[in-house]
């Protein structure tokens, strides 16, 4: 173990506030877990300076957080802030960390988070923007289930957290999801086939007839600025992220998907009150979103889903897909819920955050 590891370790275990401890030893655990060792020594270098008085305002502001560390992404939204600074080619000492090769992490991260703060408490203010491509297998598997249990198979698509909305673009993507597939064959914008465990899902034709999404601060992909700050969220390690990330920039400058500045609860409230098409299945879906959506918002949602679930028939069906964390698992879940018939919450699979894997469960 490297020095600044253990000193990262030891800063956390004292550190007084215990939230934001716990948050950035989570954290750490986390990407250790799941091959994210570059992001790993960052959190742990930043929670190694929790303790330090001289440390700067960008340090400060972490270690007086007065809102929920883990729910709120802190540590993610301070990753981000490193990668972005990293980027942009303005700390070129953070190289050997980032190249993922000897290095004092907590030295190097400590003098730069002191004489860039200005520039990275703006990354403080909003919450991390982890849009992935990589998550919309699971939503075509899940639609490929519904359609087994005899909803339309023509699916209205509405996203909340959208983000720069790289899950509305779906319909141009290619699956391959345990042999069965979906999409088109020609010429996608990309093609994914993650690791597949446990029986195929259902082999069943679906066809996406519209994608619309909102979240209250979209990122616009064909705008450099907002593209580089939705780039310094992806982690370092994960670099087929980083081909799909030029993938989705193209893809929107071609054609931007349908993406709007609203809150979750107002925008479901708003689209669940439209005229829905006979023959379809109006979907709300979500990704590593909810725990971001204010308990408010979340219970309008669930209340607005409940009441149009008792108006809803098998010619004009409604469903809800939610692919977020679960304790459980250790990993994330994919449940549905769909009206009428399947009101309770259905675990279909454990699913890999970014996509490598999914474990069919259904």
């Amino acid at each position: 173990m490297k020095q600044a590891d253990k000193s990262s370790q030891m800063a956390v275990a004292h550190y007084s506030n215990r939230s934001v401890a716990d948050a950035y030893a989570n954290q750490i655990d986390y990407c250790r877990n799941n091959g994210a060792t570059i992001t790993a020594r960052i959190v742990a270098a930043i929670a190694g300076l929790l303790d330090r008085d001289d440390a700067g305002p960008f340090i400060a502001r972490i270690r007086d957080w007065s809102g929920l560390p883990m729910a709120d992404g802190l540590p993610l939204r301070s990753a981000g802030a490193l990668h972005g600074l990293h980027l942009s080619g303005t700390a070129p000492e953070l190289a050997p960390i980032y190249a993922d090769e000897p290095a004092d992490d907590l030295a190097i991260v400590g003098d730069v988070v002191r004489r860039h703060g200005d520039a990275l408490l703006p990354w403080l203010d909003g919450p991390p923007q982890t849009n992935e491509a990589g998550r919309s297998s699971s939503f075509i598997a899940a639609m490929l289930w519904l359609a087994e249990q005899g909803l339309p198979p023509r699916f209205e698509c509405l996203e909340i957290g959208s983000s720069a909305g790289i899950n509305l673009m779906i319909d141009r993507y290619f699956y391959n999801l345990g042999g069965v597939k979906a999409g088109p064959e020609q010429h996608p914008v990309m093609r994914f086939r993650p690791e597949w465990r446990g029986t195929p899902p259902p082999d069943r034709k679906i066809a996406i007839v519209s994608l619309r999404g909102c979240d209250v601060a979209p990122l616009d992909l064909t705008d450099a600025g907002q593209a580089m700050r939705l780039k310094a969220y992806i982690w370092p390690e994960h670099t087929i992220r980083f081909e799909r990330h030029e993938a989705a920039i193209a893809a929107a400058g071609a054609t931007p998907p349908d993406l709007i500045r609203m809150n979750a609860a107002d925008f479901v409230e708003r689209q669940l009150a439209l005229p829905q098409s006979a023959g379809t299945t109006r979907l709300i879906m979500h990704s590593i979103v909810w725990q971001y959506v204010p308990k408010d918002q979340q219970e309008r949602i669930a209340h607005a889903m409940a009441d149009r679930g008792r108006h809803a028939t098998r010619d004009r069906a409604l469903a809800w897909i939610a692919l977020e964390g679960n304790r459980a698992l250790l990993s994330h879940g994919l449940e549905v819920r769909y009206w009428p018939g399947g009101e309770e919450p259905k675990l279909l699979a454990a699913a890999h955050a970014h996509g490598a894997w999914i474990e069919w469960l259904a």
